[in-house]
């Protein structure tokens, strides 16, 4: 009965991150259904795969740091008010990322970029900067539904903001298998997964801007009361997200960076076309089984027992160290995945040949860079769960460092390793791991900055308290708190709630 009863206080946590954890995986299942609207081209399938992977991650670099608008409405939005003015910093920022799609696509800033810095042949360089043409509008849809998301996942509809992520999946899907079957094949099959993208991206922002209004609207405060620090303001916001954007643009960067030395490396030659092109394909195949523990930074934000959602609700308590074990326990899962995936002979290549739609002899070429993504889920896990505890502290500003150091670890990497005998897409998947290993390091040491900076402090226990996850039931018996005092390190709140230990 009591073992029953400790199970029973994760479902929170698993209630809370399984909706999101399989919109991750399914998001990657979309990626490689846009891989395959491209690899099921006649002709030209590999210049096509490459134009579009170089398309779509330099898409991606403008729309991630919006992404993370959704932890601005996780933690910062708890009004009207505060909803209006972040949509007015996702419509800027969606504005400004469309005018320089145009300007990549029209200028000879693309020609720079594309042409130039990765070497690529004029073929290439054309069809990747039409793509990227088409792909202008699709940060400003992007950006909308983001912070819609953000305030869900605050009110803990994570069922919600997951079911439009796969139905956003889904959507792109059956839009694939529909175009394959026009004549967009012969006019113009960058369109295909282009279209899907953004048929994709229209269900989701519809499904979660209704979502909003039919649960949240009409019970959401006009302001924000002086209990939570009243209405944020715009610079609030900022100083909140940019760290957090600049951690992600990193990220987003990296994959741009990587194609861009390997595809130098091999001197703009063919097999640079087909290295991007095993990179297009591996990217989302690598990341499919590690890619959801990012979600797990979502955690200590959602349960925080100073967020007004968790106020009145009711249920069972979620404390510190239960984070920490269903963290180590999202670890192993990932990594048992991991390996399951791409180290037992032909699954991996199943999964390409079958999905994705490579031939054969293709997918040889994407084994060894599939294994070495085995081994993401230990920076990542750490990163996560660091980043969601200091997110709850709103000290996301010591976050900045670790995307400098990321990169730079990148670029080294890039650099040394060819002088090493290591090229290809092998050459570009172990740096981006030396990058994630960098970044965790960092994140790890600016972590122990502030929990050290906090335990010299006299206000120490106050600062703790805001930090720690909150607690669901009113009150508790005596033998509840005597657990507590040697569960948590022997700290106890006056009221009975459960602290951060």
């Amino acid at each position: 009965m009591v073992e029953l009863t400790s199970l029973t206080s994760y479902w929170p946590l698993i209630r809370f991150l399984l909706p999101l954890a399989i919109t991750n995986i399914a998001i990657d299942f979309g990626e490689q259904a846009l891989n395959r609207g491209i690899a099921s081209v006649k002709e030209d399938r590999v210049q096509m795969l490459a134009s579009y992977g170089l398309a779509y991650s330099l898409m991606k670099f403008f729309t991630g740091p919006m992404s993370d608008f959704k932890s601005v409405g996780l933690v910062l939005v708890h009004s009207r008010k505060d909803r209006n003015k972040a949509l007015l910093c996702m419509a800027v920022a969606g504005t400004i990322a469309m005018i320089l799609h145009i300007l990549i696509a029209y200028t000879d800033l693309g020609y720079y970029v594309i042409n130039k810095l990765h070497h690529v042949d004029e073929s290439v360089g054309g069809k990747t900067r039409k793509a990227f043409l088409y792909l202008a509008v699709f940060p400003l849809l992007d950006s909308m539904a983001w912070i819609h998301s953000g305030i869900l996942l605050k009110h803990k509809y994570s069922l919600l903001v997951g079911s439009a992520s796969i139905s956003d999946v889904v959507a792109q899907i059956v839009f694939v298998a529909i175009l394959l079957q026009s004549n967009l094949e012969c006019v113009e099959p960058l369109l295909i997964p282009i279209l899907s993208l953004y048929m994709g991206a229209l269900v989701r922002f519809t499904i979660v801007g209704l979502g909003y209004y039919c649960n949240i609207h009409n019970t959401f405060p006009q302001s924000s009361s002086q209990e939570v620090g009243g209405n944020t303001s715009v610079k609030k916001m900022l100083n909140f997200w940019w760290p957090l954007a600049l951690i992600l643009a990193t990220q987003r960067i990296s994959r741009p960076v990587v194609n861009l030395f390997v595809s130098r490396d091999l001197k703009g030659s063919a097999a640079a076309t087909e290295a991007v092109a095993v990179l297009t394909a591996t990217y989302p195949v690598g990341h499919m089984p590690y890619g959801w523990l990012t979600e797990l930074r979502a955690i200590y934000p959602a349960f925080d027992k100073n967020n007004p959602t968790n106020k009145l609700a009711g249920g069972t308590a979620v404390t510190k160290s239960q984070i920490k074990r269903f963290t180590f326990a999202c670890f192993t899962l990932s990594l048992t995945m991991c390996f399951m995936v791409f180290w037992i002979p032909g699954v991996s290549e199943r999964i390409l040949v079958d999905v994705i739609g490579v031939d054969a002899g293709f997918a040889q070429l994407c084994i060894v860079p599939l294994r070495i993504f085995s081994f993401f889920p230990v920076p990542v896990t750490l990163r996560a769960h660091l980043t969601g505890w200091l997110m709850t502290l709103k000290k996301t500003f010591v976050l900045a460092p670790s995307s400098a150091l990321r990169i730079g670890v990148l670029i080294i990497s890039l650099t040394v390793l060819p002088y090493m005998g290591i090229h290809g897409a092998t050459l570009g998947v172990g740096s981006l791991l030396a990058g994630f290993l960098g970044e965790a390091t960092m994140v790890a040491v600016a972590a122990c900055y502030v929990y050290r900076k906090q335990r010299k402090k006299p206000d120490m226990v106050v600062q703790v308290e805001d930090a720690a996850p909150m607690t669901d039931v009113p009150s508790r018996t005596q033998p509840d708190s005597v657990q507590e005092i040697t569960e948590e390190d022997g700290q106890v709140e006056e009221d009975g709630e459960r602290i951060e230990g």
